[in-house]
């Protein structure tokens, strides 16, 4: 499993404890975002991740700003892209289970360390359900497509 990390000013410290986590569950990490408290875009950032997810470089994202507001309405400007903003562990699992999400946002200035992991660790190990659940989301592919066109 690939993952790429991308974080701005506000969720640095935050990004950068998930990397360390995930590392030690055996996870293949690029962190790519800021690494430290200077003000930047959180899209600089939150669009080149997902980018990075939609062609395929990485299985997976995680995005983090202080709320996660900003990062998961810029990773979802990218087609094939489904982030979902997540603060508790059931919204972790059901958003794999039942949207198969590919990225993940999380806000630092919402949530705790320890309860990031947890999130993070249900999300990584949740498993899409298909059936009524993958037509739902082919027929947001198939309006993906026609906003392309």
């Amino acid at each position: 499993m690939k993952v790429v990390i991308a974080s701005d000013h506000g969720g640095y410290q935050l990004a950068n404890e998930i990397e360390v986590f995930l590392t030690e569950l055996g996870v293949n990490v690029e962190h790519i975002g800021s690494k430290c408290a200077d003000s930047v875009d959180y899209s600089d950032y939150g669009i080149p991740a997902a980018e990075k997810v939609a062609q395929g470089e990485y299985d997976r994202g995680i995005v983090i700003c202080g709320t996660g507001v900003g990062m998961s309405i810029a990773a979802n400007k990218v087609r094939g892209i489904r982030c979902a903003l997540v603060h508790d562990v059931y919204t972790a699992r059901v958003t794999r289970e039942h949207n198969n999400s590919n990225m993940l946002a999380m806000g630092a200035r919402v949530i705790g360390v320890d309860l990031a992991k947890e999130i993070v660790k249900t999300w990584m190990g949740g498993k899409f359900e298909g059936g009524r659940h993958a037509r739902r989301i082919e027929k947001v592919a198939e309006y993906e497509e026609k906003l392309s066109k």
